[in-house]
């Protein structure tokens, strides 16, 4: 396994209370005034991480950047889940999928947003394909705040084979576009689905494209024809979330 930091305050005490075997060690300016960092440092001690004392200029060599927030952590990488593991875990669901394939994203700000978000409502896993796509980076991790320890990340070899295993499954595949004549608050997300969110700029590959059940669109009232992917991802979610909640009340 690899190794590599977290930094930030909520993203290291997610970590240690989620995965504290992972963590290998970790360091912090031990500031008396500042109590949200002495608290996770104590959980740090209580679930056995080792502390370690640093200054400022430390932790930014440690963190790469000066906005650790004066705590960063080793931390263990642990094995990525595979196509396998995510039928596995489809098959252990007692609900619906709600299910997130990010098609090429490359931004790890993004990448962390879309988690984050992920994590927030409740999907059930992320896929990305290894090729043309940022993986878990320390930025990532960050920007995540916490959810990259949450989330299942599937990294997936052969994106087009995985979204057909992933229909034989049962599960309705949405891609989103701008081209596409529906929007996506004329869709139904109540059953099992897996929506698509397209690569900045770019959108959703062709050969996704191709193997999506249906295209949905986002109404665009102003002069900019787009939005950010994790802006976008997160009103898609939240649609299909207030779908899901109405269904279960009913």
């Amino acid at each position: 396994m690899s190794h590599t930091t977290i930094h930030g305050i909520h993203a290291v005490q997610t970590a240690i209370e989620n995965d504290a075997s992972n963590i290998i060690q970790l360091w912090a300016d031990l500031q008396p005034s500042n109590k949200r960092l002495a608290d996770v440092v104590a959980i740090a001690k209580r679930s056995g991480v080792r502390v370690n004392q640093a200054n400022a200029k430390q932790l930014e060599n440690l963190a790469k950047t000066n906005r650790h927030q004066h705590i960063v952590a080793e931390y263990q990488i642990p094995d990525a889940y595979t196509e396998n593991d995510l039928f596995d875990l489809l098959t252990k669901l007692d609900e619906a999928p709600l299910l997130l394939i990010l098609d090429g994203v490359t931004d790890p700000h993004n990448l962390g947003a879309c988690l984050r978000t992920s994590e927030a409502v409740g999907v059930h896993a992320v896929i990305i394909p290894k090729d043309n796509s940022v993986g878990i980076t320390p930025t990532v991790r960050k920007v995540a705040s916490g959810a990259a320890e949450l989330v299942p990340l599937v990294q997936v070899t052969n994106l087009a084979r995985t979204l057909e295993s992933l229909k034989d499954a049962g599960v309705w595949i949405m891609g989103t576009s701008d081209k596409a004549k529906s929007d996506v608050f004329q869709q139904d997300f109540t059953g099992p689905m897996a929506l698509v969110m397209g690569a900045e700029g770019k959108g959703i590959r062709r050969l996704t494209e191709k193997h999506c059940d249906l295209l949905l669109s986002l109404p665009m009232a102003g002069k900019i024809s787009s939005l950010n992917i994790s802006v976008a991802t997160g009103v898609c979610l939240y649609e299909a979330v207030r779908q899901r909640q109405i269904k279960a009340n009913q």
